[in-house]
């Protein structure tokens, strides 16, 4: 089975710590990227990004050109979507977004630490929230709060982040195992 990055259809040899990064520096090294890049690298319909943008889960891409704050939300809300409401991640990020004050951290590097966090995915007890709570608390050791509470905050979105993604993940395993039943 191949390795995919989270909400993307890139394979990856493996997920290790700054390997998103390594990604995105790849990917936007020339600047921006076009609907269909996005389209190939999410596996999503353009109509369906479009359909984001429109209702404003993401913002409108400049001169038809993707940022790699875009394209990193794109992936996040198609990573979760699977788990939850896309209303509900989309508060999420707006959480992370700090519409009433600063934000809290940017959504390719909330990407990237999700990554980081899951590339060590092996020492975390999925089922002991506090072995998921303190690998997060790991990935999140040079995270500076500048707002009071807001590692806290950035520390519960991970925690949701996680268990919506391994939700997701352990469906599809589940509905292969039934579909190989017939």
């Amino acid at each position: 089975m191949a390795i995919m990055f989270p909400g993307t259809a890139i394979e990856a040899s493996l997920i290790a710590k700054d390997s998103s990064r390594t990604l995105f520096d790849g990917i936007f090294a020339a600047g921006g990227i076009t609907l269909s890049q996005v389209c190939i690298m999410t596996g999503l319909d353009s109509y369906v990004v479009q359909n984001w943008v429109k209702r404003k889960f993401v913002s409108s891409p400049v001169k038809r050109s993707y940022s790699k704050q875009q394209f990193a939300r794109i992936i996040i809300i198609n990573m979760l979507k699977d788990a939850l409401q896309i209303e509900n991640i989309c508060e999420l990020l707006r959480i992370i977004d700090g519409e009433a004050c600063d934000n809290l951290i940017s959504d390719d590097e909330l990407y990237h630490k999700y990554v980081d966090l899951i590339s060590d995915e092996g020492s975390i007890n999925i089922s002991d929230e506090d072995s998921v709570k303190s690998a997060i608390i790991n990935v999140l050791s040079d995270y500076e709060e500048r707002i009071p509470g807001a590692k806290k905050q950035l520390i519960t979105v991970l925690q949701i982040m996680f268990y919506a993604h391994s939700a997701s993940r352990l469906r599809k395993v589940s509905e292969k195992m039934f579909s190989a039943l017939h």
